[in-house]
């Protein structure tokens, strides 16, 4: 059945006649009876299996055959209808919109609802729609719509307050204060990608967000030319959860930000700071401070500090010319987690030829375990 647009009842009959002698153990199947049958009449055709059993056959399959599936009988769309909790429309390249727009008000227990696109499709009627039943949405991915406008995101706010994860990743059209209004209905955002929302991350839209959604976790603000210190600082202080931040191309942020990270946000992991031109020194010997600080912290609440593999995981400076390898190295020195070695990648410095003498612990080691080993005898 899986990746077929027509599913037929013969195919259906064929797919459960063959299931149930693979339940039988093979030969005339189940109980002996011909054709499937099942004694004491438990299931006797496809049409009666128990509405748990077919979710959890659905989950198996892809969305196309899901949707034509509802399509199959009344219990099976009342099921499915009732109980699909996840739904793709992403591999629809030409309809997407129309087949949105007459599926969503059947779907009202979605909780996953993925319509990124390769080419926009989406328009807003369809989102608003999408906020009038699905109130249970916790995941939402819009990217690529860049025929939404801010209609979208003000339906979003009103129809889906508990939101945890939303992409709207090159939705260009959006302004900052639509998003900013965003923000204040659906706090619980954990997860954010704004990449490439030029006129909606702005650091009017970054203050809301830093005021309002306190459990944020992971934020993407690639290529927000229009991001500075003023809204970076203030996620820093409204958001101290915060483990993922991609800065990537934010041109205007300075070290003020990254201190302000290092310093408000202990639980950092990762840190994207790609073509950050005026990132210096400071803000390396920042970050390296951090993990000194938290294990001192750790040490007075008695907590050990910590281990090595807290603190950053991931820290991208490609195009970061100003720094230099003392800085850098701190950095390195400070979280072994963070590797420069072959295949190991985390700390990621392309476009920085001054910074090839920085190296990580691996190499260290390495050098270490190369002068101690037995030189043969000549």
């Amino acid at each position: 059945m899986v990746g077929k647009e027509n599913l037929r009842t013969e195919d259906l009959n064929l797919c459960f006649e063959k299931l149930m002698m693979v339940a039988g153990g093979g030969g005339g199947g189940c109980g002996g009876e011909k054709g499937g049958k099942m004694k004491a009449g438990v299931i006797t055709e496809w049409k009666d299996i128990p509405v748990e059993l077919l979710m959890q056959i659905l989950s198996l399959v892809d969305d196309q055959t899901v949707i034509t599936a509802s399509g199959v009988c009344r219990g099976w769309r009342d099921a499915i209808y009732f109980g699909l909790a996840r739904l793709s429309l992403s591999w629809c390249s030409k309809n997407m919109n129309n087949l949105a727009l007459s599926l969503v008000p059947k779907f009202t227990k979605l909780q996953t609802l993925i319509l990124r696109q390769d080419k926009p499709q989406l328009e807003d009627n369809t989102v608003e729609r999408i906020a009038n039943y699905c109130h249970d949405l916790q995941i939402l991915d819009l990217s690529k719509s860049f025929k939404l406008t801010d209609r979208s995101l003000y339906a979003v706010a009103h129809g889906c307050p508990d939101l945890t994860k939303l992409n709207i990743s090159g939705c260009s059209a959006f302004s900052d204060n639509a998003l900013a209004y965003l923000a204040g209905f659906c706090r619980k955002l954990k997860v954010l990608n704004l990449c490439g929302c030029v006129r909606a991350a702005t650091d009017t839209a970054l203050q809301a967000i830093g005021h309002y959604c306190n459990q944020l976790q992971s934020l993407n603000l690639g290529w927000c030319e229009n991001v500075g210190d003023v809204g970076v600082m203030s996620l820093a202080y409204g958001c101290p959860d915060l483990r993922i931040v991609d800065l990537c191309g934010c041109v205007l942020i300075t070290d003020d930000s990254v201190i302000a990270l290092a310093s408000r946000c202990p639980r950092l992991r990762s840190l994207g700071l790609y073509y950050c031109k005026n990132i210096t020194d400071r803000a390396m010997y920042s970050l390296a401070q951090s993990k000194v600080n938290k294990r001192m912290w750790g040490s007075v609440k008695g907590g050990g500090g910590g281990n090595d593999e807290d603190g950053l995981r991931t820290l991208n400076i490609s195009q970061c010319t100003a720094l230099t390898p003392s800085a850098v190295q701190a950095v390195c020195d400070s979280f072994p987690s963070l590797h420069t070695c072959s295949g190991r990648h985390s700390l990621i410095m392309s476009g920085c030829l001054n910074l090839t003498s920085v190296h990580c612990a691996c190499a260290v080691h390495a050098h270490r375990a190369i002068n101690n080993f037995p030189h043969p005898a000549h």
